[in-house]
């Protein structure tokens, strides 16, 4: 009997499989992001941007800080009035962008849509309301309805379709189609089956968003003082523009105080408001529950009962009426006046075609490379600076609870801002030009990169890093081998979320003096070369729609 003995293992002659090759979507992920890295150099180097002209505007910075003290603040009266049309503004737009973005998103979301050719209509709509700045919607109203509140609140409001239609239509798309199916299968038509099986469970998501729309254009609503939309906007500008530093600022820390409430309030409702969606109790259940005890159903009752939840929907309804209608008296909006200065409207639209000024086409070109050279330099900087920020706000990722806490409320304070103030405070530091914009939205960086960067980390897979630590891994160690590398598609797509908004909002920092193309934009409307302002906001379209493009690819292969 012969032995035979087995060939030894060795792991060195082992016929490991062959990596797989990056898929051609990867490497053209690869060649977008750093081709934008060269091009957000060059940027940087371009624009003068750097230690020394910093220190140049030392002397600058103070002389401004002495102009700025002590504050002159308005009297009490016209405060209060500056704020209620200020706060009037914003509730009827972000009223309005609801009460519109509604049905855009069930055409749009691929449950609720008829059909496709028309989903593609209403996602189309969806991304051209985001394209178009607000200020150039402002400037068009401005010529429809003269100066006054509606052309601000039709801007923002219109404009506002871009971000929350498309929420409303990824979060019907993401609902549950059980109820949808079962009133169907009840014989329901189709308005039954939106009002009965998509709409309830939409409404927690409905409120959530539109109150993280009010904080923003409550930020928005200063930019279009700049073209006559009233409120502390149009008062900010006709101070500064008058070189009223003390007034001015003292308006801009009006504002800021306003953003900062604002900010946390709607945030603490927007927390309570999804919490309770999630079937655990808010604070605002069990304070209701304390003044008005549920009582159990009876059967038999056919109509439906007035439970909590059903006192709770009306009396929300007839709030929200009596504060709309409030709003209009504060902004001095009659609907009767506006209805008939819609017959303006066609007259006005011809105004604006065809495209003109194609004798300054250099100009326009010229200003259209600074406005995306700003975008890219000021992404790459806030990128510099709030990423480290937003990893010192994970709680999950620093040992001390208070360093997170500190690094929360300083995101928070930052991003309570303006940019637009931000803008003005560097352009008289710095002088005009594109220096000052960019660091504008280097700063505004901090508050939007930061916490998307501290969310991000928070919800990673943290059984990950428990199982890392039981192996007797240091903090350090699970931070770069679990951590960050879970949180990392989204901080890619963070990032290009970055430069999307700060291309955007690049085109309007200029009608402060900041670069870009708004300085022209608004000119062009003051000189009532409206053709002009067509053809600027042909090219700001070209280039908006372009990024996007790009950034909806770089996610898609990230995520």
């Amino acid at each position: 009997m012969s032995i035979t003995t087995l060939p030894r293992h060795d792991p060195g002659n082992r016929d490991l499989p062959r990596r797989p090759m990056p898929q051609p979507r990867t490497i053209g992920a690869i060649a977008i992001m750093v081709g934008l890295f060269i091009a957000s150099v060059w940027s940087v180097i371009d624009l003068r941007i750097n230690i020394a002209s910093i220190i140049d505007s030392w002397e600058n910075a103070t002389r401004f800080v002495g102009r700025m003290f002590p504050l002159d603040f308005p009297e009490a009266g016209e405060l209060v009035g500056l704020i209620g049309v200020t706060l009037a503004i914003v509730i009827l737009a972000t009223v309005l962008s609801v009460v519109l973005s509604v049905p855009v998103a069930l055409l749009a979301a691929a449950n609720t849509a008829p059909n496709t050719p028309t989903r593609a209509v209403a996602r189309g709509f969806i991304v051209l309301t985001r394209a178009i700045p607000d200020l150039i919607l402002a400037i068009f109203f401005m010529r429809v309805f003269n100066l006054g509140a509606l052309p601000g609140v039709l801007a923002m409001g219109i404009h506002s379709i871009g971000m929350v239609g498309k929420l409303y239509a990824d979060a019907v798309e993401s609902l549950d189609n059980g109820p949808q199916e079962a009133v169907r299968a009840a014989g329901g038509g189709r308005t039954q089956q939106i009002i009965a099986g998509i709409l309830p469970p939409l409404m927690p998501q409905i409120i959530a968003t539109a109150l993280h729309r009010f904080d923003i254009n409550l930020r928005t609503s200063v930019i279009l003082g700049y073209v006559g939309v009233g409120g502390i906007g149009l008062a900010l500008a006709d101070s500064l523009r008058s070189l009223n530093y003390q007034r001015g600022m003292a308006l801009a820390f009006v504002v800021l105080v306003l953003c900062v409430v604002t900010e946390l309030i709607s945030g603490a409702l927007r927390t309570a408001i999804m919490t309770g969606d999630t079937g655990r109790r808010s604070w605002s259940d069990k304070l209701w529950q304390s003044v008005w005890p549920s009582k159990p159903v009876t059967r038999e009752k056919i109509s439906p009962p007035w439970t909590k939840s059903r006192v709770e929907r009306f009396s929300g309804l007839v709030f929200l009426i009596l504060v709309v209608i409030a709003c209009l008296i504060a902004a001095g909006i009659n609907p009767v006046d506006s209805l008939i200065a819609l017959g303006r409207m066609p007259q006005t639209l011809g105004l604006f075609l065809p495209p003109g000024g194609w004798d300054i086409l250099d100009n326009i070109l010229a200003d259209m490379l600074v406005t995306v050279q700003i975008g890219l330099a000021a992404t790459l900087l806030g990128a510099i600076l709030a990423i480290p920020i937003g990893i010192l706000a994970a709680r999950n990722v620093v040992a001390k609870r208070w360093i997170a806490t500190l690094f929360r409320v300083i995101i928070v304070t930052v991003r309570a801002i303006p940019e637009l103030i931000i803008a003005i405070i560097f352009v008289v530091i710095s002088g005009l030009g594109g220096v000052a914009g960019t660091l504008a939205l280097t700063i505004g960086a901090i508050g939007l990169l930061s916490k998307l960067i501290a969310d991000s980390l928070e919800e990673t897979d943290t059984r990950v890093q428990d199982a890392l630590l039981a192996n007797g891994a240091t903090r350090s160690q699970v931070f770069f081998g679990a951590t960050l590398r879970q949180a990392m598609p989204a901080f890619v797509a963070h990032i290009m979320y970055l430069l999307d908004v700060n291309i955007r909002s690049a085109t309007l920092l200029g009608i402060v003096g900041a670069g870009g193309i708004g300085f022209l934009l608004l000119n062009a409307s003051r000189v009532l070369e409206f053709q002009v302002v067509t053809t600027i906001v042909l090219f700001i379209l070209i280039v908006v729609l372009l990024v996007e493009a790009m950034a909806i690819f770089v996610r898609k292969v990230v995520q």
